[in-house]
């Protein structure tokens, strides 16, 4: 490989990891006789899981970390001085192609600061693309992420080669993104993921009568937003991606805990450390969004707008409304089951089927993979009923599930020496 464009790589690389919404998921791109690679459900390699779990490898890499854009969140804002580079088209199609053959990658994450305009970025992003597909039959994984404001004409052209495309919001108040950064705006980041949506759409429809008609963006779209850079609340942050999750072609919301990697900027929080704690308890929300029917008011509400940060979404609702419990593990219906910490989507199928043979109790529930150490407060179940949360109420179940501090272990053939005064 050419020390020059090993060197950009380094640096591109570098840029690029800031940027968490790189799932490879929701499409299937099977080997062809004359094409190069296939997906089934170093420097710039991310590993991201596919919708069956499988680990997947991608060249995860930005085309250019140059930026006419002065975001304040951002490594790469213009006023940064920091080491820049660009590939050109030619350099990332054959950097890509060359790390396949390798067997480092089996697919591409590709984004890019925003040079000139966004219609010339995006425009080079295409070619890239394009130029895998066409000219080298590339048939591996690839997400574009599409530069905000870029034309329908365009976005509607890498949909054509992308699995899939990716906006992201990144701030999600409109007033908050204008104060971290003035040059941008929504209606910029939510007019592609519209042309998006259409696409999709479109060509769902067109290859229901026509079998072979070109896919657009078969894994859908995804987004991303920064916690914890603005003072908006997890009911303002969680609201945005139920609303999101309102389009039919939305796969995912990334949320990114926000890194102070620009200090000196009053405008930001002086975080030490980003709040990846509040960053797990938002993906567990968006989880229960997503699979365990909970509405976003019933997570978060105006008397509780942020998440509890010592245990997790669904026992937290759980503790709020005792008034639902305890049920009865042999007679609920699916959706209540699923609503009981401890009890996942698989367990509560597994559940579902069980009973119909015989009556399950706590040996059963576990030996089907509840956690009973949880669950045991809110159900009932065919022995001796175990002490729940009406007994023990809410806040004494609370006590007992939090998380024990840990203590650090001391080994015995280590010295110690004790001082006094």
């Amino acid at each position: 490989m050419d020390d020059h464009v090993l060197e950009k790589l380094k640096i591109l690389a570098e840029s690029a990891k800031y940027d968490v919404s790189c799932a490879s998921s929701g499409t299937v791109r099977s080997n062809k006789p004359g094409m190069l690679g296939n997906t089934v459900g170093g420097w710039g390699i991310c590993h991201s899981f596919a919708e069956d779990g499988r680990c997947i490898s991608l060249l995860k890499i930005m085309l250019t970390n140059y930026c006419i854009y002065d975001c304040a969140y951002c490594i790469n804002r213009r006023s940064n001085d920091l080491p820049r580079a660009t590939l050109s088209v030619s350099e990332l199609v054959n950097l890509t192609i060359e790390f396949y053959r390798r067997n480092y990658i089996e697919g591409l994450f590709l984004s890019s600061g925003v040079v000139r305009s966004p219609d010339y970025t995006m425009e080079r992003l295409v070619r890239v693309i394009k130029d895998l597909r066409t000219v080298h039959r590339f048939n591996g994984y690839i997400h574009l992420k599409s530069i905000p404001g870029a034309s329908r004409e365009l976005v509607n052209e890498a949909g054509l080669y992308a699995d899939r495309l990716s906006v992201n919001v990144e701030i999600p108040n409109e007033a908050s993104l204008k104060r971290l950064a003035p040059e941008k705006d929504h209606q910029s980041v939510f007019a592609p993921m519209l042309y998006i949506q259409q696409g999709v759409l479109e060509s769902n429809e067109e290859r229901k009568k026509f079998r072979y008609a070109p896919r657009f963006a078969p894994g859908g779209q995804s987004t991303q937003m920064i916690v914890g850079a603005t003072p908006e609340t997890d009911k303002d942050i969680l609201g945005l991606s139920s609303a999101l999750y309102q389009r039919p072609t939305m796969k995912r919301v990334y949320y990114s805990g926000y890194v102070s990697v620009n200090a000196y900027d009053t405008r930001l929080p002086a975080l030490k450390q980003p709040p990846l704690v509040r960053e797990n308890r938002l993906y567990q929300a968006d989880w229960l969004m997503r699979f365990y029917h909970f509405k976003v008011d019933e997570i978060v509400d105006d008397a509780y707008p942020d998440l509890d940060l010592e245990i997790d979404p669904k026992l937290a609702w759980a503790l709020r409304h005792p008034e639902q419990f305890p049920i009865d593990i042999n007679r609920a219906d699916y959706e209540m089951i699923l609503r009981v910490p401890g009890i996942g989507v698989k367990s509560a199928k597994l559940i579902i089927a069980s009973r119909r043979y015989s009556r399950l109790g706590f040996y059963q529930l576990k030996k089907i993979g509840v956690v009973m150490k949880k669950a045991q407060y809110f159900i009932t179940t065919n022995e001796l009923t175990m002490k729940t949360i009406h007994e023990m109420t809410p806040q004494t179940v609370r006590t007992l599930l939090l998380p024990k501090p840990t203590k650090k272990k001391t080994d015995e053939n280590q010295l110690t020496l004790f001082f006094t005064d």
